[in-house]
């Protein structure tokens, strides 16, 4: 006897449903075979497409719909309804769409459509680059890459890493994969292959010492010379290091790529305790995958709330409670003075034990490169709308791009990888001739065992907070407000809410 697909309780759209049952704007999930497709009416049209994000696999009847777009609520993904096209980051990948056909008042869906190879195909402005160069191979880098390949630019890509592993999706570095409940095969970005099939020429371990803007040429720290037409610097941030006696004893780790990742996964498999340093983002996300392997973890931050002065103090009450529920302890308004062996001294005068010691009080921007070849430096690499540099045809993305923000009406720089990989594709539609000016919200979010936040917009300071809900139910919105515009939000699943108000933030600064 044959089993039934898991999705056999939903409606079969090849045998068709009434046009009645789903009204204009409406939205629902049945299935095709063994495939969950997702079905939108938008008016007199109706696009048929998969049901889940192709980031994290989040269910995108659950998203927002704009236009002919739909967006992903988990993590802001954003698909084009009439080719399934990955428009936005973090998503890279397309999703399936259907054909649809409307008979006798009944919505059949029908074959699965080919493949889109780019739904923005535009004429350039300018001619096209005939080598394009990228330093880093990070976020930033490695979108460039991907979306230079989707615009079918076919003039050679070298990407220079200094890493020893291809690009990854750092952020399960500090969540799942750190966990313990990711395998490493889900952690690269694209299998080894991809590079080579798309002629994108990686070269891991490769260090650039210096960029000839004259001569248009790229010097690595080997001697060797690599010339460019586009040059994009995507260099990233660096673990900012602890300045103390014993910080750096081999235990004592901090985590930025995939082999800090292993060897704190190795060394957790023989801890008992840790101490973590810092109340970051990157720290408490350490502190919850470490609980998850059962391990005793301690936290060590000056600070008098975590997170405060991003998420406020009522979401910092609540990520304290919430670690100090799954046994994380921590010691606020307190720094650690040094570390002998496994002994950590602590400014108050008390002392922790740990065999593991992490590190996580923030990154620093990889600013050499940029300030020795004289490009304008400002606490960041000084970027206008389009990325472009103070250099003609260099640019600059990700964690070292600071950029005139239309949202907040400052320039800004942030670390967020969802914003690194929207400049990345956004550099690379500027460098094959577009002026395309970088205008997405900046987003990020954040995992805490089973609680996921997200955060829209950019508030460096704010004069007022309000709260929507209720955070210690894990059901919020918090808007960041000046003079009475709010200028971030963070929500605990209100997911909606959030997409929201990443919209709005669009529409208010498009006018």
């Amino acid at each position: 006897m044959s089993q039934q697909p898991d999705n056999a309780s939903d409606p079969d759209l090849a045998k068709g449903i009434a046009l009645a049952e789903l009204a204009d704007g409406g939205r629902l999930v049945g299935h095709v075979g063994d495939e969950q497709v997702l079905l939108v009416r938008r008016g007199a049209e109706i696009f048929a497409v998969a049901a889940h994000c192709t980031h994290y696999h989040g269910p995108l009847i659950d998203g927002l719909i704009v236009d002919d777009t739909v967006r992903c609520p988990w993590h802001h993904a954003c698909f084009d309804l009439r080719t399934g096209e990955a428009l936005r980051a973090p998503a890279l990948s397309p999703i399936t769409s259907w054909s649809v056909e409307l008979r006798d008042e009944r919505i059949y869906v029908r074959a699965k459509r080919a493949a889109v190879a780019t739904a923005r195909r535009r004429a350039p402005q300018a001619k096209a680059p005939s080598k394009v160069v990228i330093v880093g191979g990070g976020a930033a880098g490695f979108a460039a890459a991907e979306m230079l390949r989707r615009e079918q630019f076919a003039g050679p890509i070298v990407m220079l890493s200094h890493d020893d592993a291809a690009p990854v999706d750092r952020p399960n570095l500090s969540k799942d994969y750190l966990a313990g409940t990711a395998p490493e095969e889900w952690v690269p970005l694209r299998p080894d292959s991809y590079y080579a099939d798309n002629g994108i020429d990686l070269r891991l371990g490769a260090e650039a010492a210096g960029i000839d803007v004259a001569s248009r040429e790229v010097l690595l720290a080997n001697g060797t010379r690599i010339g460019f037409d586009r040059l994009l610097l995507a260099t990233g941030a660096e673990p900012v290091r602890l300045p103390v006696p014993g910080a750096d004893q081999t235990h004592v780790r901090t985590l930025r790529t995939l082999s800090d990742c292993r060897a704190i996964i190795d060394l957790a498999k023989r801890a008992r305790r840790v101490v973590v340093i810092g109340a970051s983002f990157i720290g408490l996300e350490v502190a919850a995958a470490l609980r998850a392997r059962q391990i005793d973890v301690h936290v060590v931050a000056p600070e008098r709330k975590p997170m405060e002065r991003v998420l406020g103090a009522a979401i910092g009450d609540f990520v304290r409670a919430l670690h100090e529920e799954h046994g994380v302890v921590f010691h606020l308004e307190d720094l650690v003075t040094g570390i002998e062996g496994k002994r950590i001294s602590l400014r108050s005068g008390g002392t922790l034990e740990a065999d593991l010691v992490v590190i996580g009080i923030g990154v620093r921007p990889r600013l050499a490169l940029a300030e020795s070849a004289g490009l304008a430096v400002d606490r960041g690499v000084v970027v206008n709308q389009y990325l472009e540099t103070s250099a003609p045809g260099i640019f600059a993305a990700g964690d070292i791009a600071r950029w005139p923000d239309p949202h907040s009406g400052e320039r800004i720089r942030v670390e967020h990888w969802v914003v690194a990989q929207r400049q990345g594709q956004a550099a690379a539609m500027n460098m094959l001739g577009h002026r395309a000016a970088f205008t997405a919200v900046p987003y990020f979010w954040s995992q805490h065992y089973d609680v996921p936040i997200n955060y829209v917009g950019h508030a460096q300071e704010w004069d007022s907070v309000a709260i929507e809900g209720d955070v210690a139910a894990r059901d919020c919105v918090v808007r960041f407000n000046r003079n009475g515009r709010a200028l971030a939000v963070a929500s605990i699943y209100r997911d909606v809410d959030s997409l929201r108000a990443e919209l709005a933030m669009e529409r208010r600064a498009a006018g």
